[in-house]
């Protein structure tokens, strides 16, 4: 990658990603995790999430690696990120099998009215408290049934969530490189058996930062591509050297990307500007109203419907389309405000005098083709030359615990019939 590329790549990740703090890249490894005899003779799962790698990357910019790898095992059309299509929110479905509203990551940044505390992703005492995350982790799964697991900067993996850390993991950061991740994977399958993560969940920020930066349809992001690609070519043959048996590898996104109309934003409604009757909370791509007086919200949303272009929608979100899963009633932990203002895309929400960047997310995918997610697999437990449709990010969970023999005592959104068929076992 182009020393340039580097650069602007590393001053977006620390705007957008990093963690507030001093930055520490030691690994933390939880004392006396041993798997158990029967974890042993389980299989391998390595679940790679490369953030913003929109479902028609790989073809578009002939990602050789991930095109091949594919096409022995299982090629999604496309995989469908809940809503909002954005990191935190989907990262935290796919790790959980939970919608946001029910796991209550609901946003990158929100407001806990119970709690009386914000999140934001930036935060590092925020992404490594777990109370703040519902469901249980895949790692956490592993681990409360006696099996190993290890994650490389994947949300949420830091923090005790679900009541289990993975026995291996570090604090998030982006000092490593894509072939250093690999490395730490790697020196993780070396380990003896007994110490050895057999579920293992690794993440690639570098596809997200260009397309942020510099647009899906930059060469930019063709170079991020690549890199990620690269990266997944050098973990199988290095995992091929090790000979072990049965590794499997998921490579998934949280969402795709779009360009939007940065140069001609919508404005933000002029009555919401009034701190004292509401907070909102914009991602640009969707525009959050959460209205102090609740006696208050019929008339608020009445003006706002009147007063409305159209180039966005406003809902009450008891009213929200049921599909998306982001209704009043879905939200378990309320989270989400009352009123919703949904952008039609390329539109964006933008205060008066501020700029956004050149790519976003976070649109409704079944609207917006371009927030549509990667769906990849391979190795012994898939079938070979498979391609199936496209499916929800939620049911990922459901497949993963299918081939690691775990058992899922927790309610669910996924389910496995969806991705079952994917399985050699299941002709």
């Amino acid at each position: 990658m182009k020393l340039g590329l580097q650069f602007l790549l590393l001053i977006f990740s620390l705007t957008v990603f990093g963690q507030k703090g001093t930055v520490d890249t030691t690994q933390v490894v939880i004392p006396n995790r041993y798997n158990s005899v029967e974890a042993q003779t389980k299989p391998y799962v390595i679940m790679i999430s490369a953030d913003g790698f929109r479902y028609d990357y790989a073809k578009k910019y002939n990602a050789g690696n991930l095109l091949k790898f594919s096409d022995q095992g299982i090629q999604a059309k496309a995989m469908i990120p809940s809503y909002p299509s954005i990191t935190f929110p989907n990262h935290w479905s796919l790790i959980t099998g939970l919608y946001p509203s029910h796991h209550g990551l609901i946003d990158n940044y929100f407001y806990d009215y119970k709690r009386n505390e914000a999140y934001a992703m930036s935060d590092r005492k925020n992404a490594e408290d777990g109370s703040w995350y519902g469901g249980i982790p895949l790692w956490g799964l592993a681990e409360k049934q006696g099996m190993v697991s290890a994650s490389l900067m994947w949300v949420g993996s830091a923090s005790e969530a679900g009541g289990k850390r993975p026995s291996y993991y570090y604090p998030y950061h982006e000092k490593f490189t894509p072939s250093e991740k690999v490395d730490k994977v790697i020196n993780w399958l070396k380990l003896p058996m007994d110490k050895r993560p057999h579920f293992i969940s690794l993440y690639f920020p570098e596809v997200d930062g260009s397309g942020h930066h510099f647009g899906p349809d930059s060469k930019e992001t063709e170079e991020a591509v690549h890199l990620v690609d690269k990266a997944i070519g050098e973990l199988v043959q290095k995992v091929n050297d090790l000979g072990l048996k049965n590794v499997n590898f998921i490579f998934v996104s949280d969402h795709g990307m779009i360009k939007v109309d940065g140069g001609n934003p919508l404005e933000i409604p002029e009555i919401l500007l009034n701190k004292d009757k509401f907070d909102i909370y914009n991602s640009q791509t969707l525009l959050r109203v959460y209205v102090k007086n609740p006696a208050e919200v019929q008339n608020i949303y009445k003006e706002l419907k009147t007063s409305k272009t159209d180039e966005y929608e406003v809902y009450l979100t008891r009213k929200f389309p049921k599909y998306l899963h982001f209704r009043t009633k879905d939200d378990q932990y309320n989270r989400i405000g009352q009123i919703l203002l949904v952008p039609k895309a390329p539109k964006v929400f933008l205060p008066k005098g501020k700029t956004t960047s050149v790519g976003k997310h976070g649109y409704n995918p079944k609207l917006v083709p371009e927030m549509k997610a990667t769906f990849f697999a391979w190795g012994p437990e898939f079938k070979n030359k498979f391609t199936i449709g496209e499916f929800e990010n939620i049911n990922v969970y459901p497949l993963v615990a299918e081939i690691l023999g775990l058992k899922i005592d927790q309610p669910i959104d996924g389910k496995l019939k969806v991705l079952k068929k994917t399985l050699k076992q299941n002709n």
